[in-house]
């Protein structure tokens, strides 16, 4: 007998129709049917994200979001794409945006990280909270990608612990074309296994990537989802809509660093520099790298963990995270309280930024520093930017006697907000890195601020991401902090009790110091 299946694969209505057994479906059939489904749907978002790239107006116009971004205008866009018109589930809305940058990065390599699930998670462990492969339908080969299909999840996160991680299902594909140009296009396949959290549905989204001279790439970046994001905290949700959480310019804007990043580690600081001296930069470089990835991850809810809220009010909440470490080599062994809260400051990005790496004003929020102070005896620089800096610190007891202890930073500045991300570091485990050793084996609790717009119109944002007089900033301060040694034994009030204090000890001192505790951003 004759078997019609009618499926929806993400936003495309396909008939598929086999030949079954009279009682027991044909199982190998149906799953070259399943396969057939995904790749279908496959080249058909191709085809939309090619077009979608290439084409301007009145498909894509300005957002009034004050971002700067463009986004799709939905009528013209259900006219182009017939196909893709669908009903919007219940709770869900539709977030569109694309951006196109010159990056310096070769085509190659940045299609073979966009196929290589582990390279993309952590070239964007800025958004990419995990990432897995399901399957992989057609394989691709280092530098000859064209034709590979592949099936992943992914989980994606904003920089705040109160914006709830999105969760995907999707096909990858990625195409070369007869002018030498790549593209590669995500699309969901929701249908065909529903996403567990069911908040994010990727609609033909990816980018096309043109070779430019000198080993550069022009980037377009299209972004097209349906979310659900009823769970993100009302501070949040001018920011999240305003495409700066997880539109292009968000992908865009970490590629960009990671590339010039890359290419600092990679250059020499003079040509008779010794190679040790080299070494030890890039070891210095590649633990800073930890650090961020390890306050990223500390700030997205995942794996089933889940933040506990501690006494406070609105805005002024800490939450908690409990984490037990028994086998992981880059952190120390105990428990580990991570506690996190966000606010808001009546001044743009930029200036809290400044604000908070100047050594002038540390002392008055730092609490490693808090009666003494810090000197720097080392940095690098990791973009193109001033605040771009990978910076080494001794500190200084409040006698004028130098701590048994470093502090290892990283700040950077990006079109979406800035960071500052720092973790305390033993003098003699610094000592190695700083003589080319693996910094794998040094452990790290990573703290740090994630300063971004808060959602306001924004004036002149140019690359420093200031926002209008009337509008401010949203901080993010998380802090890692080992109370017991031992990861078997039980957590004491005391220490939450210590570490909300220093939470908000910190908090208040940074409004203190900048004026912010006007009304409305308490």
């Amino acid at each position: 007998m004759q078997v019609i299946l009618i499926h929806r694969a993400t936003s495309y209505w396909t008939i598929a129709i086999m030949t079954a057994l009279p009682v027991w479906p044909d199982i190998e059939l149906m799953e070259k049917a399943r396969k057939q489904l995904i790749r279908q749907t496959a080249l058909s978002a191709m085809e939309e994200l090619t077009k979608m790239a290439c084409i301007g107006a009145p498909l894509w116009i300005v957002g009034n979001t004050g971002s700067d971004t463009y986004t799709i205008r939905e009528e013209e866009y259900q006219r182009m794409f017939l196909r893709a018109m669908r009903p919007m589930l219940t709770g869900f809305e539709c977030e569109s945006s694309r951006e196109t940058a010159v990056i310096r990065i070769n085509p190659h390599k940045l299609v073979e990280i966009l196929m290589n699930t582990r390279l993309w998670a952590a070239v964007f462990a800025g958004i990419v909270a995990r990432a897995s492969t399901h399957e992989v339908l057609t394989p691709g080969v280092a530098g000859n990608y064209d034709g590979a299909l592949q099936v992943l999840t992914a989980e994606f996160r904003a920089p705040s612990h109160l914006v709830p991680t999105r969760e995907a299902y999707f096909a990858r594909y990625c195409r070369c074309y007869e002018d030498g140009s790549w593209a590669v296009v995500d699309v969901s396949l929701d249908s065909l296994c529903p996403s567990p959290l069911g908040r994010c549905i990727r609609r033909p989204s990816g980018c096309l990537i043109h070779e430019m001279p000198n080993g550069c790439s022009k980037v377009t970046w299209v972004e097209h989802v349906d979310v659900d994001d009823r769970g993100v905290h009302y501070m949040y949700k001018a920011f999240v809509k305003s495409g700066l959480a997880f539109g292009a310019k968000c992908w865009i804007s970490i590629l960009d660093r990671q590339c010039e990043r890359l290419a600092n580690v990679m250059a020499p600081c003079l040509p008779t520099t010794d190679p040790k001296i080299m070494e030890g930069r890039r070891s210095m470089l590649n633990l800073a790298e930890r650090i961020v990835a390890g306050f990223c991850g500390g700030l997205s809810v995942s794996n089933g963990q889940t933040w506990t809220a501690l006494c406070g009010r609105g805005d002024d909440e800490v939450r908690i995270m409990i984490r037990k470490t028994v086998a992981d080599f880059g952190s120390p062994l105990g428990i580990v309280l991570n506690a996190a809260i966000s606010f808001r400051l009546p001044f743009g990005p930029k200036r809290v930024f400044d604000f908070l790496r100047s050594l002038d004003t540390r002392t008055q929020w730092d609490v490693l520093s808090c009666g003494g102070g810090v000197e720097e005896i080392a940095h690098v620089a990791s973009g193109r930017e001033t605040g771009d800096r990978v910076s080494l610190f001794l500190v200084i007891s409040a006698d004028g006697t130098y701590k048994n202890m470093l502090v290892l930073q990283e700040t950077w500045i990006s079109p979406t907000g800035c960071f500052l991300v720092y973790a305390p570091v033993e003098v003699v485990a610094m000592l190695t890195v700083l003589d080319g050793v693996d910094s794998s084996h040094v452990k790290v609790l990573p703290s740090g601020f994630a300063i971004v717009p808060d959602g306001r119109p924004i004036r002149n944002a140019g690359r420093h991401v200031e926002t209008s007089q009337s509008g401010g900033s949203l901080v993010t301060a998380q802090f890692q902090i080992l109370v017991d040694s031992d990861p078997t034994a039980r957590l004491r009030i005391d220490s939450i009790t210590a570490v909300n204090a220093i939470v908000r000890g910190t908090v208040y001192r940074i409004k203190n110091a900048m004026g912010g505790s006007g009304t409305g951003y308490i």
